[in-house]
């Protein structure tokens, strides 16, 4: 069992910045993906950004040059620095962590709104 905690939401104009941490309760180094995940209002949940255990990094297109996501193993915390926002990057942000195993754990979710 993974907890997943993420911090860093809050309402901010558009053009600013965020940045989001998700705490893990267990060794980052035994989980094989971490990412952040959103969901608006109305839409089905969508990728964010995904970072393996050896670094590699995924973004979706409509966040690229803008979203960062990194990690600190040794805080066991990941982090989506978000600059340049956008009022359409309004939604939940999930913190997710995939096993080696393949099992799947989520946060509880994080605000992010961006006002216009």
């Amino acid at each position: 069992q993974v907890q997943l905690v993420e911090s860093g939401g809050g309402l901010v104009p558009a053009g600013g910045s965020l940045r989001l941490s998700c705490a893990a309760s267990a060794s980052i180094l035994s989980i094989n993906v971490m990412g952040w995940y959103r969901q608006a209002p109305g839409k089905q949940r969508e990728l964010v950004a995904t970072i393996t255990s050896g670094g590699r990094t995924n973004y979706a297109n409509s966040v690229k040059g803008r979203f960062t996501i990194s990690r600190d193993n040794a805080k066991n915390t990941v982090y989506l620095q978000m600059n340049s926002l956008k009022p359409e990057d309004t939604a939940v942000y999930y913190c997710n962590a995939v096993l080696y195993s393949s099992i799947n754990f989520w946060g509880q979710g994080t605000q992010v709104t961006v006002s216009s």
